[in-house]
């Protein structure tokens, strides 16, 4: 009785601290992002308001069902200054920009105004109720199938992605490194994905252990691959706007570029650190009297079978992004030579090659630290792990 009064009060206690570690967190990052921006581009009497168009005035479709030109429709503002008011706008056809409008179709029009008198167009489709909504569904199947594990690694993702959004850019917008802001972002929901998923384990620690290290491995590989093949954050694509901001703000360009893969990498890392460890604490739990050096050779032989999976995993999501290159290069028969030496071709193959290491790696690391853990004095016969 006495114990199980004691094991109450630990986990309130625990519950307390993470509490106050929660709310603190989300303290330091509202006042984190107070954050004066630069004006980049002058965007005064500019706004993006929701629409629905009432009126199709002048249609620029051809015989041939091809659009040229421009459309011309009348729209009913939803949101920002005008809302209310009915408008006239211009609907360009392009691949990025503008909307094939239909009566009652709900839009996003730019409007720029200048005392009574306003130039509108329609910038897009209305994409937000489709996007939270796929987004909800991706989550409530999560939970579904997943159940209480899965409505944990829900608020995982949600937190991870709070963490992108609000930590890691402001940091590389503030001048922090990116290599460093890339590194406290991954420990920071590393630590929080396990521990939502497995509480404090020594499942979870390895886990964690294992991913930070797998991570760090991934982005010095790739540095590593950079400095040699004489590729940097200044080689991609994207690289004048960048130096344009740079050159308003702290920001780090020659850094980003080896953020972005261990940010890229984190994911495939911690599910095979999460796995390999996962498998050596259920077979130690079947049997406590395996040694360090059998759980470790399962581990090993369970993450030989991810390796090639993971690594698989991750060149394909790289060459994904890089497929409009590809089709390119492709089409325009380029030579062998000039493909090879190419920056975009370096990087999707720094990228990949770097993550997979990275994943390589992490199987013995975890191996050595979760049996080594379960078998040491300290922890043996605790329950599952558990810490």
């Amino acid at each position: 009785m006495f114990l199980k009064l004691f094991n109450n009060k630990l986990i309130n206690i625990r519950r307390i601290i993470i509490a106050v570690l929660t709310l603190g967190f989300f303290i330091f990052l509202y006042f984190f992002n107070q954050v004066d921006k630069v004006e980049l581009v002058n965007q005064k009497g500019t706004e993006f308001s929701k629409a629905v168009v009432e009126e199709v005035v002048k249609d620029n479709i051809q015989e041939d069902g091809s659009r040229v030109g421009n459309q011309q429709v009348r729209v009913r503002m939803l949101s920002g200054s005008q809302k209310g008011k009915l408008l006239n706008a211009n609907s360009f056809s392009g691949y990025l920009y503008g909307a094939d409008c239909k009566e009652n179709m709900k839009v996003i029009v730019s409007l720029s105004t200048s005392g009574n008198n306003y130039v509108a167009s329609v910038y897009s489709y209305n994409r937000e109720p489709i996007i939270y909504a796929f987004v909800a569904l991706f989550l409530l199947i999560l939970w579904a199938i997943g159940g209480k594990k899965g409505f944990k690694s829900a608020i995982g993702l949600i937190f991870t992605f709070i963490c992108i959004i609000f930590l890691f850019i402001p940091m590389i917008y503030k001048g922090y490194s990116p290599f460093l802001a890339a590194v406290i972002v991954g420990i920071l929901t590393t630590i929080v994905t396990m521990y939502l998923i497995d509480g404090l384990s020594i499942k979870a620690i390895s886990s964690v252990l294992g991913t930070v290290i797998g991570v760090i491995i991934a982005g010095g590989t790739a540095t590593a691959f950079g400095y040699f093949a004489k590729i940097s954050g200044y080689n991609v694509s994207e690289v004048e706007e960048l130096i344009f901001i740079s050159t308003k703000t702290n920001l780090s360009v020659g850094g980003i570029l080896f953020a972005g893969i261990l940010i890229a990498s984190l994911g495939a890392v911690i599910d095979v650190s999460m796995s390999v460890a996962s498998t050596i604490n259920e077979i130690y739990d079947k049997n406590p009297d395996l040694s360090n050096k059998e759980l470790f050779l399962s581990g090993i032989n369970v993450g030989r079978d991810m390796m090639g999976t993971m690594s698989n995993t991750l060149i394909l999501a790289f060459t994904g992004g890089a497929i409009n290159t590809l089709i390119l290069i492709y089409s325009y028969s380029m030579r062998y030579n000039q493909v090879v030496n190419m920056y975009s071709v370096g990087i999707e193959i720094m990228q990949g090659i770097s993550g997979s290491i990275g994943v390589i790696l992490t199987v013995p690391i975890v191996s050595i630290i979760t049996s080594k853990l379960l078998t040491s004095k300290s922890t043996k016969g605790l329950y599952r792990g558990k810490l």
